[in-house]
């Protein structure tokens, strides 16, 4: 998905930049940068490749050469950025974080005024690059940010670097989170509300949907106030935040905790587990949850090793990203043997991974694996955001259990027969994918009780990949 991070100071930012940044390495793993700008030396920025090496190693050079009172930084899943750009707006540079569907659209109307744009490797356009340029489409800098906010179809979030201060938009429908922090000599933006913690921030306030701000070391300007029509993603508790992270006032490791109660209530006296147990990292909070509220004990059939296997060590290719995957968990035969397993994982995808780690389980002597996901089946492919840009609908394990149960592709009457929990459409999808992942039994999380979890209005959060509904 990406992350970003900004700071403005009236002394050097850049030891803030770097580590503010770096805490946000779980949400990217292909390319990072940062972008400063001091008033002697003007800009300077660096990009490199992440995809064999954290952050903090790739930019140790940058974190003791780099200066300046201003500065953006960001962690990406593809782009590389932070862009920088001269126009008649003056030079700036530019972080997104989102996703733009209608990039091809963009680009042609664009493309008449004789602009041209580069391609990435892949034959795609750098969509930092595109918000750069519809940004330019405007005579005036606010106005362009406003402008790219609101012809997105998709969502996207914005840090704009330049002389005068870094700006800081959210996307026109909240779908990712914008917090600002306060200290006595400067301010920050960030993606994740815990990223500035550690660094003598405190909170200052998280952007409505379409609020666009300006950051100076002596304060913080709302040039375009927010709205309160928002859908936040609802994957960032269940899975892609981080545990310390809050959005919305609602903590990530609360909320999960909730998760796995709800589960736990759901199945009061229906399965008899030996212990709990999650899939590390993002199942773990949930194990806790079920295991609080059930009584059945905790323990860690598998740990996961990190120290020389960062998230940024994850390839493009999904069958390699399995593979790594699986060789990161490290079984305790001790704490499988004979034992009946209850599995909690936040979601199942395509379900390869899943079905290889309770293959291993069983093959290391485990009596039963009951399987828990966090979150509902999913049916859709995200529209919104780029964490499943590699995961198309046909690739759903559900999408292709219905497709066998039903023989070929179904309609959406029929698509919403399936997504209903109380129907015997669903529990013929259930039981088929539990069947094909060799799992004792199958519950998922329920829609209804997810969004319980969340506890905020539910017309304010995002279910699109679990019901279809915009």
């Amino acid at each position: 998905m990406g992350g970003f991070f900004g700071a403005v100071s009236k002394d050097d930012c850049v030891f803030d930049l770097f580590f503010g940044v770096d805490y946000h390495s779980h949400l990217g793993t292909r390319r990072a940068g940062l972008a400063v700008y001091d008033p002697e030396n003007g800009f300077d920025k660096a990009i490199h490749n992440i995809e064999n090496a954290p952050f903090r190693t790739k930019f140790t050079k940058e974190s003791n050469a780099m200066h300046g009172k201003l500065g953006i930084g960001c962690i990406s899943d593809f782009e590389a950025q932070p862009i920088l750009v001269r126009s008649h707006h003056g030079t700036f540079a530019v972080a997104t974080v989102g996703k733009v569907n209608n990039i091809n659209e963009i680009v042609s109307e664009i493309i008449k005024n004789n602009t041209h744009f580069f391609e990435m490797q892949n034959g795609e356009i750098n969509q930092t690059e595109l918000i750069a340029s519809i940004i330019n489409q405007k005579e005036n800098f606010i106005d362009g940010i406003r402008y790219a906010l609101d012809i997105v179809d998709g969502s996207i979030s914005i840090l704009a670097l330049t002389p005068q201060g870094v700006y800081a938009a959210r996307d026109k429908m909240g779908r990712t989170p914008v917090v600002l922090g306060k200290k006595d000599n400067g301010y920050c933006a960030s993606f994740e509300s815990f990223a500035y913690l550690n660094l003598g921030y405190s909170p200052y306030k998280e952007l409505k949907p379409g609020e666009i701000v300006v950051m100076t070391p002596d304060g913080v300007k709302t040039l375009v106030t927010g709205g309160d029509n928002m859908k936040i993603c609802t994957f960032l508790w269940i899975y892609y935040g981080y545990p310390s992270s809050s959005y919305e006032g609602i903590s990530v490791e609360t909320m999960r905790y909730k998760c796995g109660r709800a589960l736990a209530k759901r199945d009061k006296g229906t399965v008899h587990p030996d212990v709990v147990a999650g899939v590390p990292d993002s199942g773990v909070a949930h194990a806790i949850g079920y295991s609080n509220e059930s009584g059945i004990p905790y323990t860690r059939p598998f740990i996961k090793y990190t120290p020389t296997w960062p998230r940024s060590f994850m390839p493009t290719i999904q069958s390699k990203r399995d593979l790594i995957a699986k060789m990161k968990l490290i079984p305790i035969k001790d704490l499988i043997e004979g034992k009946s397993l209850l599995m909690i994982d936040d979601s199942i995808v395509r379900g390869t991974q899943l079905r290889e780690t309770t293959e291993y389980l069983f093959a290391s002597g485990a009596k039963e694996v009951h399987i828990r996901p966090a979150c509902p089946p999913l049916f859709f492919g995200c529209k919104y955001l780029n964490f499943s840009r590699s995961t198309s609908e046909m690739e759903l394990i559900t999408r292709r259990v219905i497709r066998e149960l039903e023989g070929g592709d179904v309609s959406d009457e029929v698509l919403q027969e399936y997504i209903n929990p109380d129907s015997e459409k669903y529990a013929a999808m259930n039981e088929k994918i539990r069947q094909q992942l060799n799992f004792t039994t199958l519950r998922y999380h329920r829609l209804d009780d997810m969004i319980e979890s969340v506890g905020i209005d539910p017309d304010k959060l995002c279910t699109y990949c679990w019901d279809g509904r915009e």
